[in-house]
């Protein structure tokens, strides 16, 4: 059974976000979303290795299996210049283990070729579902 995997991407354009003190100045950066990039991030092999590691990952948990439930949760995430993942959350849940489970399959992503405007590499804002079916 294949399973379908949508990556989209946040609509609006520029985020500026207060990321706590560094050293003794205050540190904000700008996050991009991938309409305003020139290149939007990418993992590494393109979609099909996203949907094979996502598939690979995935372990279903044990309490939602034996409930039936199943659903797609959307999570947001920030791909840095570096191609680390970060900021990782719940957008439109399903279910408390299934969620903690995307969460956990984001974080568990090697690094992503990054966003880049001209050939600046970007720290930009990215969205995706990750499908949970019985």
């Amino acid at each position: 059974m294949a399973l379908v995997l949508s990556a989209f991407y946040a609509q609006s354009q520029i985020h500026k976000v207060y990321t706590g003190k560094e050293g003794r100045k205050s540190c904000e950066i700008t996050i991009y979303d991938s309409g305003y990039v020139d290149v939007v991030p990418q993992f590494p092999g393109g979609d099909r290795a996203m949907m094979k590691f996502i598939n690979e990952t995935r372990r279903y948990p044990v309490e939602a299996y034996n409930n039936k439930v199943q659903g797609r949760v959307v999570c947001s995430f920030v791909v840095y210049p570096d191609g680390t993942i970060n900021a990782i959350s719940v957008i439109k849940g399903v279910e408390e283990s299934l969620d903690r489970e995307a969460v956990r399959i984001i974080q568990e992503m090697p690094r992503w070729m990054a966003g880049t405007i001209g050939e600046q590499p970007v720290p930009v804002s990215c969205v995706l579902t990750i499908p949970f079916r019985l």
